[in-house]
């Protein structure tokens, strides 16, 4: 394998295989509610980033039996462990005692290894950051940042309401506490080449984080994406864009994602992403014909800077 991929990764660390179980909190978000914007991010649908995820009615303990049978069912046989992830919008936005009843009835869970939580770096203060800390001493605890972009202006242009030194302290902070941090970026932004998503993902590795998700930029109904004329990536550009930022993150760094497939009833474009498979596919064969291989553009910017100053990087 020509890069540190998560399933690997989670086998190696737990001894057997591990499935993530996406979960909901009845939290917003600060760019929603009116608190830092309205109508949250521009490719963010009404049902947030989680649209996956079991809805908020439910209690944990039923979002997590209901994920697990789905699972059983299809795989009635195998060993298998849980990642209890809280997925849709900010999932450290409300009160810290609903977090924790929350997060402790995931975590608590016998088949459940570890927690996954998706935040906002503005949306960390100290006693969440004591919560997840607390939590961690009981299982391994994920953060989940969803960055996006190291670009101000297309932060700006997209409604994330925070800035990169937001995202710094956040990180520094959860590191220093011993929680795993795992950065999203995406990838097709508006506005943004190949030459902003290199930047975007060194300046993401400048900082302490332990795993990276790409996802592609997807239209979906009801966003304010939709009523653009925005052009998506093509598959081609896709898979070339992606295969190559594996080139500059570091090896000890896994990569949680590679690709992501919106809810097939609110895709509007690109259609060509609701084939998952057939994207995954494209990856592999291009890694194996071409040898790309995770960190292979570090070596050769070290190589440049130590030895020949007059050599560009690709």
């Amino acid at each position: 394998m020509n890069y540190r991929h998560l399933n690997g990764y989670l086998r190696e660390r737990f001894g057997k295989k591990i499935y993530k179980l996406s979960l909901s909190t009845p939290f917003t978000c600060p760019n929603r509610d009116g608190t830092k914007g309205r109508g949250g991010c521009i490719f963010c649908s009404a049902s947030g980033s989680g649209n996956f995820a079991a809805e908020s009615r439910f209690s944990v303990a039923d979002q997590l039996r209901s994920a697990k049978e789905r699972i059983k069912k299809k795989l009635p046989q195998e060993d298998c462990g849980f990642i209890a992830y809280f997925q849709s919008f900010t999932s450290t936005y409300g009160p810290v005692s609903l977090q924790e009843k929350l997060f402790r009835e995931a975590i608590e869970d016998p088949e459940v290894v570890a927690l996954s939580v998706a935040t906002r770096p503005d949306c960390l203060p100290e006693e969440v950051l004591d919560l997840l800390e607390r939590l961690s001493r009981i299982k391994p605890v994920f953060v989940e940042l969803g960055l996006q972009t190291s670009c101000e202006k297309t932060a700006q242009r997209i409604n994330r309401c925070y800035d990169n030194e937001e995202f710094t302290r956040a990180v520094n902070a959860l590191a220093a506490r011993g929680l795993e941090v795992v950065v999203h970026l995406i990838l097709g932004l508006p506005g943004e080449d190949h030459e902003t998503e290199i930047s975007s993902l060194r300046f993401v590795t400048s900082h302490p984080v332990s795993g990276i998700k790409f996802h592609l930029l997807h239209v979906l109904r009801g966003t304010a994406l939709a009523a653009t004329d925005y052009v998506p990536l093509t598959q081609e550009e896709y898979v070339f864009r992606v295969t190559d930022l594996l080139r500059y993150v570091p090896e000890n760094v896994v990569i949680h994602r590679l690709t992501g497939d919106g809810d097939k009833k609110e895709l509007i474009a690109p259609l060509w992403s609701a084939d998952k498979k057939r994207v995954l596919n494209a990856i592999t064969r291009r890694l194996r014909e071409t040898g790309l291989r995770q960190g292979e553009a570090l070596d050769l910017y070290m190589l440049t800077r130590d030895d020949m100053p007059s050599l560009r990087l690709g």
